[in-house]
């Protein structure tokens, strides 16, 4: 059954192209923020939870933590973007530099490129040239460098995604250690964080194309024992406390 085709050849049901991957990189950080948030806070709360049964300091451990850990995410993830942004641009000034220099240079290695990716020589010099007459920059950022100059990552777009992927993970075991009843506290919040983390678990596998089972596995049993460690610390600080 033969199925219609867009003017470039693709299929218009399925995901082509740079920005389908930037999404899903998007994507995968978004889970992974919430991931961390799931577990650094669920690891916290059930720490003081097993010391104390006080719902205020539950309450100001939870929303420290939440606060710190979202702020540290966003800070890191503007640091690192930002790095990684000024490196891109000083390629991309260099690359400027040297088609105002060297522009029968730069075509030549054009040129090289698509030889090397398995077009004739008479071929991947057409396509050099065409590329160049178009847009030499472009071309060149693409090609060389793996980069588009419109499309830089934005640092602070990085920032505030991460912030807010953390700050709805850690609500959930913050909410697990508080509604319920004193006696149902662990064992709530151990289930809500278990189920949490295999819904991340199977979204990041089907996000990357792995083994959902396996990744289900590695974040529920590493959530797992993260409150386990934390939950015997506050026993012990207790025990030592009284």
């Amino acid at each position: 059954m033969n199925r219609s085709t867009s003017a470039s050849g693709a299929h218009p049901d399925e995901p082509h192209g740079e920005g389908f991957a930037s999404t899903l990189n998007w994507l995968r950080a978004g889970v992974l923020g919430a991931n961390d948030g799931i577990v650094s806070t669920a690891g916290l709360v059930v720490g003081v939870a097993a010391a104390t049964t006080s719902t205020s300091a539950l309450f100001t451990a939870g929303i420290a933590g939440l606060f710190a850990g979202a702020i540290s995410m966003a800070v890191g993830e503007y640091v690192s973007v930002s790095t990684q942004r000024d490196a891109e641009r000083a390629l991309l000034a260099t690359e400027r530099r040297e088609l105002e220099q060297e522009p029968n240079y730069e075509l030549d290695e054009l040129t090289g490129i698509y030889r090397a990716k398995g077009l004739s020589a008479q071929t991947a010099r057409k396509v050099a040239e065409e590329l160049t007459a178009h847009d030499a920059f472009a071309a060149h950022a693409e090609a060389e460098l793996g980069l588009r100059p419109d499309e830089l990552t934005n640092p602070w777009q990085a920032a505030f995604s991460s912030a807010v992927a953390f700050t709805l993970g850690a609500l959930l075991p913050l909410l697990a250690i508080l509604l319920p009843p004193v006696t149902a506290r662990i064992p709530v919040t151990f289930t809500a964080v278990a189920a949490a983390l295999a819904l991340t678990g199977s979204i990041s596998a089907a996000l990357g194309g792995s083994p959902r089972g396996r990744a289900v596995a590695r974040v529920v049993l590493g959530g797992t024992l993260a409150m386990a460690v934390t939950y015997g610390i506050g026993q012990f600080a207790a025990g030592v406390g009284t």
